[in-house]
This record gives C-alpha cells, structure tokens and sequence, in this order.
C-alpha cells in the first residue's frame, strides 16, 4: 500500500553497477510495472542509453541517473564493471559509495515506499532514516547465498578446507565445491572497497534489510531458499523466474541467413557472457574442441588477452579445415534470441544465473564449464539434481582440453544416448513447468502482496 493509501506501490531501484545485475533488476521493474506499479530506476548516467529499449513501460518505469564520482585507481569515465577489471572493482564499490548523498537527495525527493538494492550496504540505514523499507533483492542463486559469507563468516584466516566443508543442515551432497575449487570462495575476505571485505559488504546489505528477495522460484531452488532463510532469520520473498518474453523473430538477418544452411537442431552454440576473457591457449583449445566435436557450430567469445580480434587468435589453419561449418564471432551476440532458433541443439556456456534462466526455457542440450563460484554451483544443481545436462571433465589444473570438450558436446548431441535423451526429457519437463503462465503469474502476484503487507 502506498502512502497515499492506494494500493499501487512506489519502487525505487538501485543495483550494483554491473549489466549482470542492472538486466534482471529492469525485468522484474517491467513486471512490476505490467502490474501498475511505478518504478524509480537509479543508475549511472551514461548506462541508461542501452537499456531504454528494455523498458517496456516508459510511462511508469522512469530512469534516475547517478553521477559517479572519479576515485583514484578508477579507469578515467568508469560506470560499470564491463570496464573495470576485476582487482580493480573495489574502487569502482568506493566510488558509488560516495554517491550517498545523491542517493539520499534522490529518494528524499522520490519517496518511494521501498527501495530494491543488492551490494550497497548504506541502503538499509539511509533508507530507515527516511522512512522507506529496503529490499536486498539477490540476483544470484540461493545456494552460494548459503555456503557464502551471508551465512558463515569468511576471513583471510579461513582455510580451503574449512570453506570445502558443508554447513551442518545443508540441503545437498552434491551441490557444493571440490576442494580444489573452494578457493573460490576465499576472495570474500578481500577488501571490496570503504575498508570492508566482499563478504562484509553482503552480510551488511543482507542482515540490515527488511526482507530478501530472490529471483528464483522453488521448482528449482526451494530447499536451498528454505535453508538460507532459516539461516538469516528474515522473511525470503521470491520473484519467479523473472524473464522478458521472446520473440525469434527479432533476430537478426545475418544470424537466420547463416544458420539456415544447416539441420533443424545440429547447430552447437557457445557464449561465455561479457565478463569472461580468455588466456591464447585456453581460447584455442576450446575452438580445436569445436572443431573436433565435428558438427556445425557458432562460436562468440571475446578476443583473448592481448588480441584485438578473435580471427587473429585462431590456431593455424584452422579456418581453412572448418570452413563454413563453423563460425568464432568476437562481437555482442544476441544470446537469448539464438537459443530459441530451431536450429541450434546445444549450448555451451559458463552457467551464470541470467544464462541460466534463459537456457532453462531453451530446448537446447546443455553442457557446461563454470569458472567462477556461483557458476559452479549453478552447474552442479543443473547437472547434479535437475540432471538436464553435463559439466566438462577439467584437468589436475583446471584446463579444459579440446578432448574432454568435443566428448561432453558428442554425448550430449547423441540422439542413441539414453543419459542424453533423459536429459532431453527433464529439460523439457522443466521447461514446461517454469514457462506455465499461471506459476508465473502467482509467483509474481504473490510478491506484490508480500510488498504491499510489508507497508501497511
């Protein structure tokens, strides 16, 4: 209920300055606003140009833009993380927490009812002082909220094993790091800016907030929301899976051109998403797994360290033996859009939360190769629970050879495979569940009731 004691809610919005947060906060302000509630959008200045064409209801979702201040260590310009390397993403933390008087000026002038946030751990006290509710909404999955430091206390004295270890209740053997991989985890004792550790950071926005909310739904993650509320005491509110309707037919000319040579499904199509920058040999090994895989595929990967163009990093001769059947584009693609045309049959990807969502609702076989912590334990609910793809076999290193990955793609794409076709199949009954209208529709509705009950 708002203040004015109607029922339609004023929100304001404030994500980290990345485009991996800012995308799903707009889809959820789109929902929200499909519903008749009026979203304030805050962001930084130069951001909001690409993502107006997002905005599918201008008239209630409007766009605050936020000056962010240059600190030393900053790139000159830097809004974003897309530009900041990521040892150099803790200025970028300290230069919006000096935007705190904007933000107050702003949401003093606004007065929303509440105000949706994920790494800003001043929100909840600024936000009580002027008598709005705060949200921490959580744009990754629930279960490294649960095995990260919102739940347990990271430091720099806490050991590979101790963060290997499962906590005690916890919902899964198999959704966890190896050891190998629980390193991961440990750069929550980092200093992430302000004089505060990353894991401080998110314990402070999480434990100050008046309720959590989640973009998930309990088909997927349910034990592990339950478990993460119990863990923090507060209300956990989820969203649903939050995702804009798709249309193939926005899809380029050059994409449907190129992908009309080839089978209805043969096509293998692998992204790694706008963060991931490869080393030479890691970038050519994976194309040689391509190559080897022996079907058609379309390759979009960002140059690898020093390299200005994909095509200059390629392994010798290799164009040459592929030939048409392959494609290693180096520019943005249009992901979401590509995996719902007919002709592509697999996906290969990092398993990032968005990733994750939009190729949930593909048809596409999945496999895997996660390089950070929530990517890995996204890929472990997907391959190890849900059992709708496979994770690639790496070496006592961590490589990714082009063996290990051309057999992964072969199983997958295996139509005489009955692993391959039971995953085909759970794939597609999950699909079915998360893509109801109805589930979408109590998810959301119930959302908007627990907002409007936290202001009355």
């Amino acid at each position: 209920m708002s203040k004015s004691g109607c029922s339609k809610l004023h929100i304001a919005m404030f994500p980290w300055v990345a485009y991996g947060h800012f995308i799903p906060f707009l889809h959820l302000s789109n929902k929200l606003a499909h519903k008749g509630h009026k979203i304030s959008f805050i962001l930084p200045k130069g951001v909001q140009p690409k993502l107006e064409n997002m905005n599918q209801y201008p008239n209630l979702i409007q766009f605050v833009p936020l000056v962010i201040p240059h600190v030393d260590g900053l790139p000159p310009g830097a809004e974003t993380t897309s530009v900041v390397p990521l040892n150099q993403q803790k200025y970028l933390a300290f230069a919006v927490d000096q935007t705190r008087d904007q933000v107050e000026g702003i949401l003093g002038a606004l007065k929303p009812d509440m105000v949706f946030y994920d790494f800003w751990f001043w929100i909840p006290d600024l936000a009580r002082q002027l008598g709005i509710h705060s949200i921490c909404y959580v744009v990754v999955s629930s279960m490294i909220m649960s095995l990260g430091s919102n739940i347990r206390t990271i430091t720099k004295e806490t050991t590979v094993e101790e963060v290997a270890k499962l906590p005690p209740d916890y919902p899964s053997s198999t959704v966890k790091f190896k050891a190998e991989e629980a390193a991961a985890l440990l750069f929550e004792a980092n200093d992430f800016g302000s004089g505060l550790s990353f894991g401080e950071r998110t314990r402070t926005a999480v434990s100050g907030s008046d309720a959590i909310a989640f973009r998930t739904c309990r088909e997927t993650e349910g034990p592990f929301c339950d478990y993460f509320a119990r863990g923090i005491g507060k209300s956990v509110l989820l969203t649903g899976p939050c995702l804009p309707e798709t249309n193939t037919q926005q899809l380029d000319e050059k994409w449907v051109s190129w992908l009309s040579q080839f089978e209805p499904g043969s096509v293998v199509f692998c992204s790694f998403g706008s963060q991931s920058v490869l080393q030479k040999d890691e970038f050519q090994e994976l194309v040689l797994g391509f190559e080897l895989c022996g079907l058609p595929f379309l390759v979009a990967l960002k140059p690898p360290q020093g390299f200005s163009t994909v095509e200059e990093a390629l392994p010798e001769g290799f164009q040459d033996r592929v030939g048409g059947r392959g494609l290693v584009y180096g520019g943005w693609v249009p992901q979401e859009q590509l995996l719902h045309h007919p002709n592509i049959g697999c996906f290969v990807n990092h398993c990032g939360y968005g990733t994750m969502w939009e190729f949930l609702l593909s048809d596409c076989q999945i496999v895997l190769i996660p390089e950070i912590g929530d990517q890995i334990l996204n890929t472990r609910l997907m391959v190890k629970e849900l059992k709708i793809g496979v994770e690639v076999e790496r070496g006592k290193n961590r490589e990714v050879s082009k063996e290990s990955l051309s057999e992964a793609i072969k199983f997958v794409m295996d139509k005489d495979n009955e692993t391959a076709n039971m995953m085909k199949r759970n794939h597609a009954k999950l699909k079915q569940i998360l893509s109801n209208r109805d589930l979408q529709e109590g998810y959301i509705n119930n959302f908007i009731q627990a907002l409007q009950d936290l202001v009355k």
